[in-house]
């Protein structure tokens, strides 16, 4: 049986609880970031046939060192397939992607996200990162995790700009519109995770993270929130998932401060990818994915 992890971050929480959205067996599309690290962290633990595609055009990589950016080498590193940005982005708009994971700035009560910008496009108050391959995923995959901070203005009742379409105004309006994606299966915040209502399509909490009070999280959204009537605490990470994810993000480039503190410092960052090869070596062994 499982020991559960007692020392372990909210980013971390936040990638046990998106390590366990992925099934065995299953295809998931993923970018770089803290996603990545959560369905590494599932093909590690709960998920082994797990196939994974990354945006650049790698499927089934298993690297030997953490994965920096879409472009990494890492990412087709003894993958099943070396290919392209628009192979594995067409065969995503074909339906042959289970599981996409997303981010973005605000998101609302029908799982709409924006990442585009706060405020009047026009004249925004702030100009996010824009879409990127999220509308694909979004638009296209099976179904959608999605990753956001919580807080009362990611949270408003309609956000302020439609980058990622979730179920639109509810019901059956995002079918009716001929998106052909499954639409978003799970948010999972800094507080809980939240899934969406079988007829209404509306979001409500399903888990609270431990520590925290459902009031707490009313407080950080913009409607009235439903709150299922079987509320629990979100299921801390295991030990081995906390290894296994400080193995897979050594810096916390993904799950911490990493990007901040290696900012500039070249031979650091070189340093630890180095180092990286061993630890990564050893828990492939383990795994037998050597």
């Amino acid at each position: 049986m499982s020991t559960y992890a007692t020392d372990y971050t909210m980013p971390e929480l936040m990638c046990a609880a998106i390590a366990r959205e992925f099934r065995d067996g299953e295809t998931a599309f993923i970018g770089v970031g803290p996603p990545l690290i959560g369905v590494m962290t599932a093909k590690f633990t709960n998920a082994p046939n797990l196939t994974i595609a990354v945006e650049a055009g790698g499927v089934g990589p298993c690297p030997r060192r953490v994965m920096t950016c879409v472009g990494d080498s890492t990412v087709t590193e003894r993958a099943y397939a070396a290919t392209s940005m628009f192979r594995v982005f067409s065969d995503l708009q074909r339906g042959f992607y289970d599981i996409g994971c997303i981010s973005g700035a605000q998101i609302d009560r029908y799982g709409n996200v924006n990442s585009t910008c706060i405020g009047d496009y026009h004249q925004p108050q702030v100009r996010t990162a824009g879409s990127g391959g999220a509308n694909d995923i979004g638009s296209s995959a099976l179904r959608t995790v999605i990753m956001i901070r919580q807080e009362r203005r990611r949270f408003p009742e309609k956000v302020d700009y439609l980058t990622i379409p979730g179920y639109l105004s509810g019901g059956e309006a995002r079918r009716e519109c001929g998106v052909v994606g499954g639409g978003p299966s799970a948010v999972i915040s800094t507080m809980g995770v939240f899934r969406f209502e079988s007829d209404t399509k509306e979001m409500y909490l399903e888990t609270v993270h431990p520590e925290v009070k459902v009031e707490q999280i009313k407080e950080n959204v913009g409607w009235d929130l439903a709150v299922s009537a079987e509320l629990k605490e979100t299921e801390p990470p295991t030990e081995e998932e906390i290894e296994i994810m400080r193995i897979l993000d050594p810096a916390g480039i993904y799950l911490g401060t990493g990007r901040q503190t290696l900012a500039g410092n070249w031979r650091e960052y070189i340093r630890i990818l180095n180092e990286s090869y061993s630890l990564m070596d050893k828990l492939l062994r383990e795994k037998g994915m050597l």
